[in-house]
């Protein structure tokens, strides 16, 4: 994989998890800087808690961790789906 093609790539995810995050009412604004930071971590959901855990532990205090980033995940994951659904229809 070239470094453009690296680049497209994280500003796709990053596109994604922003979608979501505002589909979800969330308010949140994931950049390459976040990305960055979260991208030793491999598995989605953990990369979901472990930003919940830095930047908004109160959210801990009425939900459960897994709860949270599993939700999340799974609405980016359905998110991409339809994406590339749309993708390949053109």
């Amino acid at each position: 994989m070239t470094r453009t093609q690296r680049t497209t790539a994280a500003s796709a995810e990053v596109d994604a998890y922003n979608a979501v995050f505002d589909e979800l009412g969330l308010g949140w604004h994931w950049d390459e800087r976040v990305m960055q930071e979260l991208s030793s971590i491999t598995v989605e959901s953990e990369r979901i808690a472990e930003y919940l855990r830095r930047h908004h532990p109160h959210l801990m205090k009425a939900y459960p961790l897994d709860f949270l980033a599993s939700a999340i995940a799974e609405s980016k994951q359905r998110f991409a789906s339809s994406a590339g659904r749309h993708a390949a229809a053109r």
